[in-house]
């Protein structure tokens, strides 16, 4: 079966940028650009795994995974924050908010992606 995974980003490039590398690697993306909206299409498709950023319009990422957290529909679901905020506090916020991992954007940030979803069990080492 194909892992579905929804960015959650607001930046245009920056989301194709993620999405190509994950359908690379066998999966279905769709991209959310808000948090609401992202709230909105995690309880519709149920994805395999949720990766997204803090700075998000409508709804911060870290309210945005508290609230993903608390649907007991989706709450099983692995998330990632994945964020230009490289600063200790701010991981530990997105820890503490419910996220499984927390990954820099910086230039390694497709492959500490993609290495997160395996540790994860969400995609299949190729």
């Amino acid at each position: 079966m194909m892992p579905h995974i929804l960015i959650v980003e607001d930046s245009r490039t920056q989301a194709l940028r993620f999405q190509l590398e994950l359908q690379r690697c066998g999966a279905r993306v769709d991209v959310a650009r808000d948090g609401v909206q992202g709230l909105e299409y995690a309880r519709a498709l149920r994805p395999s795994a949720i990766v997204l950023d803090i700075d998000l319009p409508g709804m911060d990422g870290y309210t945005l995974c508290r609230r993903l957290k608390q649907a007991p529909d989706i709450s099983n679901v692995p998330i990632i924050m994945l964020t230009h905020r490289e600063d200790a506090r701010s991981a530990q916020t997105g820890l503490e908010s419910g996220a499984d991992d927390y990954i820099p954007k910086d230039e390694f940030a497709e492959q500490n992606l993609i290495e997160s979803l395996r540790a994860l069990g969400v995609l299949q080492r190729m």
